[in-house]
């Protein structure tokens, strides 16, 4: 698990290091540690998993921004500030791991609200995980992605050797993880790792754009959607299309569909409250 080469553990307070709006029913959560180019202590790490959660269960919110300032969009794991450990025996580091790095990544793929990353520069480690595991990742040109594990002679932790085999396949996911090197904008766009690679002054506003789109679609259906597609993977023919149903009896329940439809019925469009 690589730590920031930052030489000080910051003692700023912990909502500048994370910073945090809902704009639109969007909710933005911006790394905010530029000068170690926003790799997470274990309190940010602690609030970004809050406020996924939060925005979960939050009417309020429909979509979520994962962002950062600076030249980076998260540099890896900065272990400093984590509690104190006693003398480390069998089962630790697991734990760690577990309770830890796996937890960031599951708050973005568990939460019922899309997630669009918008990644400024180097997501490097579990910060290239973060942005794997987003439904949405929409790179600046000056981004970079590396699986720096490797060159800490370490295994991959953040669900890196889950996520990576299913966005680009496991022959080109073995390719990134055993050498480590720095994969471009560009590139990660070609592998399938980006949905979209726009120019650094472009970035927040069409984050901003997809977002609203997102935050004015059909919340629910959306949610249903996310989880098929994320359990699709794992699942047999059989069990995928028993989910899918129960998805449609579930999602037929709502507002918003029965809106979709008179809509459609009617000839107009949609207007969906995330209900």
């Amino acid at each position: 698990m690589p730590s920031s080469p930052d030489p000080t553990t910051s003692s700023e307070p912990l909502d500048s290091l994370i910073l945090h709006t809902t704009d639109n029913a969007v909710s933005w959560i911006t790394l905010n540690r530029p000068e170690a180019m926003n790799a997470v202590t274990w309190d940010q790490r602690e609030r970004i998993i809050a406020l996924l959660d939060e925005a979960s269960t939050d009417p309020g919110v429909r979509a979520v921004v994962i962002t950062a300032t600076g030249k980076g969009f998260c540099a890896g794991a900065d272990l400093r500030g984590a509690p104190a450990a006693g003398e480390r025996v069998p089962g630790d580091v697991a734990r760690t791991v577990r309770r830890g790095a796996q937890r960031l990544i599951s708050a973005v793929l568990d939460c019922e609200k899309p997630v669009v990353a918008a990644v400024n520069g180097t997501a490097a480690g579990i910060g290239a995980h973060l942005a794997f595991a987003c439904d949405l990742v929409i790179a600046a040109e000056p981004a970079t992605f590396i699986e720096v594990f490797v060159r800490r002679g370490l295994v991959p932790d953040g669900g890196g050797a889950y996520l990576l085999p299913r966005l680009i396949g496991p022959r080109r996911a073995k390719e990134l993880l055993f050498f480590g090197d720095a994969v471009s904008a560009a590139d990660a766009e070609r592998l399938g790792l980006v949905n979209r690679v726009v120019p650094a002054d472009d970035l927040e506003k069409t984050a901003r754009e997809w977002a609203q789109r997102l935050a004015a679609g059909p919340t629910r259906a959306l949610a249903l959607t996310k989880q098929l597609v994320n359990a699709s993977l794992e699942a047999d023919r059989a069990t995928a299309f028993a989910a899918e149903a129960a998805a449609q009896e579930i999602n037929m329940t709502t507002a918003d569909a029965n809106e979709g439809v008179a809509a459609f019925v009617e000839r107009r469009a949609p207007s969906y409250r995330g209900r």
